[in-house]
């Protein structure tokens, strides 16, 4: 009796979140379910220009010979090809006619938004697709207030369902500098988590001297004063709260945090210490829903 061997199930088409520093490749099903996924270093600064279409092809081989969307910095001046924001408000149709194929019908970059008013100016790239993604899926309503945590954190409003507006903190990248290049450097090599030290961080940013107290963290450990393994969390905190601080947030005001499980459990802590109630969203989760309605909106399902 011959036995028929199981028939591969192909995905629909892959989703590649390509970074700075790092990409995620997903492999999605038709229903917009992740059949599988691969993570790696290889973002944007590790891959030469001409060397994308083959980055692109070695992702096929393992994941499937399917079309792909890109999302992020591939399409930046330091990516793949340079593809153009599309201003706000924007919504996921504004993303879809905003596509630039770079393989006809095989691979195509999604834009990203940018923001401006007055003499502000802001963009994103990637972000985007997590945003509105969080809205389509029903993980967020379509008047929210979303914070996109990370190197560089996004706080977006969403109106009837578009990105109305966002602006960009450097809070991410702010800790690393002076983890890298500041005379705290030294005493930012502890463990960040949700605990006393970083609370009291949270409660230091609400004297708003921002740049005083960074500086008054590395002389209490000097004279003794503060313990040098707790510095790294009670900075975080310091910057975080500083954040959050800005948003100037309604008590009770919901804040939907998209963000892996520590980086939203630092940011809901500073929410509800400004008086606002966190949502906690799977940023993965968001992502494969927003490509998935970019997918669909072009596959014309």
């Amino acid at each position: 009796m011959m036995v028929n061997a199981p028939i591969a199930i192909r995905p629909a088409f892959i989703a590649i979140d390509w970074g700075t520093t790092n990409r995620r490749a997903y492999a999605i099903a038709a229903d917009g379910a992740v059949m599988d996924m691969m993570r790696d270093d290889k973002g944007v600064l590790a891959v030469p220009r001409e060397a994308f279409a083959g980055e692109v092809a070695a992702i096929r081989a393992r994941l499937g010979d399917v079309p792909i969307l890109c999302a992020g910095m591939v399409g930046s001046t330091r990516g793949w090809v340079e593809v153009p924001y599309r201003m706000c408000p924007a919504g996921l149709d504004a993303l879809v006619e905003g596509l630039v194929w770079v393989e006809p019908g095989r691979t195509a970059i999604v834009p990203g938004l940018s923001f401006t008013a007055g003499d502000s100016s802001d963009v994103m790239r990637g972000e985007e697709v997590q945003l509105l993604g969080a809205v389509a899926a029903g993980l967020a309503p379509a008047d929210a207030v979303l914070c996109q945590p990370g190197t560089h954190c996004k706080w977006a409003k969403v109106r009837g369902g578009v990105v109305a507006d966002f602006r960009t903190a450097m809070t991410g990248e702010m800790f690393a500098l002076l983890k890298a290049h500041s005379l705290l450097g030294d005493f930012l090599t502890g463990t960040v988590i949700d605990g006393p030290a970083f609370r009291d961080g949270l409660a230091l940013a609400q004297d708003d001297r921002l740049l005083s107290s960074l500086f008054g963290e590395r002389a209490g450990v000097v004279l003794g004063r503060r313990d040098a393994s707790e510095t790294a969390a009670r900075v975080s905190g310091l910057l975080i709260g500083a954040d959050v601080r800005e948003q100037d947030l309604v008590a009770g005001e919901e804040v939907h945090i998209l963000a892996d499980a520590a980086l939203g459990i630092l940011y809901a802590a500073a929410v509800t210490a400004a008086g606002g109630t966190p949502v906690l969203i799977d940023s993965h989760i968001a992502f494969s829903a927003g490509i998935t309605a970019i997918w669909k909106a072009i596959d014309g399902r």
